[in-house]
C-alpha cells in the first residue's frame, strides 16, 4: 500500500511555489496647485488704492495683470499710487481721457516681469526700461542708497513700500502718479490746495462795530464818573475848610 502511495505521480510531484506579486514604489503626491496671489483683493485690503483699483477695473487691466501673474513665468511688478496721489491732480486729468489713454496710464504702472527690490540696483543700470504700456513707454529708475525712485516724463515718484514682493508678484507703493508725455503733453494741473481752517473766531479776534461802541460809550461813561468824583471831592474839601475858619473866629 505504501509503496502504490508514494509511487502515484500525482502525490509524488510537489506543486509549484505561488509567483510573488512585485512590490512596487509607492506613487509620489501630487504637486501642489501654484498658489495664485488675487490682486484685487490685495488692493483693496492694503494701501488705500481703492482710486487705482477702479482704474484698473474700468479698463479691465486687472484682467491682464492677473494673467500675466498666474500664467507666465516672467511674472509682474505693478507700481500702485496712493489715493492721495490720484487726489493730489487736478479731477480733469482724468476726466479728458479716452479710455485707449486711460488704459495705456495704467498699464504704464506695471513692468511685465517680477523685480524684487534687491534686483533694482542692476534694473537702473539698464535705463530706460519698457513698461506693460509698449516699447514707447518706458520708465527710468535711480538706486541711491536703498531709496528707489520711478522717473516719468511729469513725476518722479519714490518706492514708498513692499505692498507683496514674492515671486512671480510685486506690488510697490509710490507717492506720486506716473505720467507719461505720450498721454500729457505738459505738465497736468495740481489740484488747489485746501483753505485752511480759521484758527479763532471774529468775534475773538478783533471786535465787531457794535462792540466797539460800546466799550468808546462804557470808557466815556467811566471818565464822566470819575470827573464827577473828583468835583465832588473837591466840594467836600473847600465845605470843611470853609467850617474850620468860621470855628477859629467864635
Amino acid at each position: 500500500m505504501l509503496a502504490i502511495v508514494f509511487s502515484s505521480p500525482t502525490i509524488a510531484q510537489k506543486s509549484p511555489p505561488a509567483p510573488v506579486s512585485p512590490v512596487l514604489p509607492p506613487a509620489p503626491a501630487p504637486a501642489p496647485a501654484p498658489h495664485h496671489v488675487d490682486l484685487a483683493d490685495l488692493l483693496s485690503v492694503a494701501g488705500p488704492f481703492h482710486t487705482f483699483l477702479e482704474y484698473l477695473q474700468k479698463t479691465n487691466v486687472l484682467e491682464t495683470f492677473q494673467n500675466q501673474a498666474n500664467n507666465t513665468k516672467e511674472g509682474i511688478t505693478i507700481f500702485v499710487p496712493k489715493d492721495s496721489a490720484f487726489a493730489a491732480l487736478k479731477k480733469t486729468t482724468f476726466a479728458n481721457l479716452t479710455q485707449d489713454q486711460l488704459k495705456s496710464l495704467i498699464l504704464y504702472h506695471a513692468f511685465p516681469k517680477y523685480y524684487s527690490l534687491a534686483e533694482f540696483n542692476k534694473l537702473s543700470t539698464l535705463n530706460p526700461v519698457t513698461t506693460f504700456a509698449g516699447s514707447q513707454y518706458t520708465l527710468n529708475l535711480t538706486y541711491n542708497m536703498g531709496t528707489i525712485q520711478v522717473k516719468s516724463m511729469w513725476s518722479n515718484p519714490k518706492i514708498s513700500s513692499s505692498v507683496y514682493s514674492t515671486r512671480p508678484v510685486a506690488v510697490y507703493e509710490v507717492d506720486k502718479v506716473l505720467l507719461p508725455m505720450q498721454i500729457f503733453k505738459s505738465d497736468p494741473p495740481l489740484a488747489p490746495a485746501p483753505a485752511p481752517a480759521p484758527d479763532a473766531k471774529a468775534s475773538d479776534v478783533a471786535p465787531s462795530p457794535t462792540s466797539g461802541k460800546a466799550a468808546s460809550a462804557k470808557a466815556k461813561a467811566d471818565e464822566k464818573n470819575s470827573s464827577y468824583q473828583v468835583g465832588i471831592s473837591i466840594v467836600n474839601y473847600l465845605v470843611l475848610a470853609v467850617s474850620g475858619g468860621l470855628m477859629l473866629l467864635w
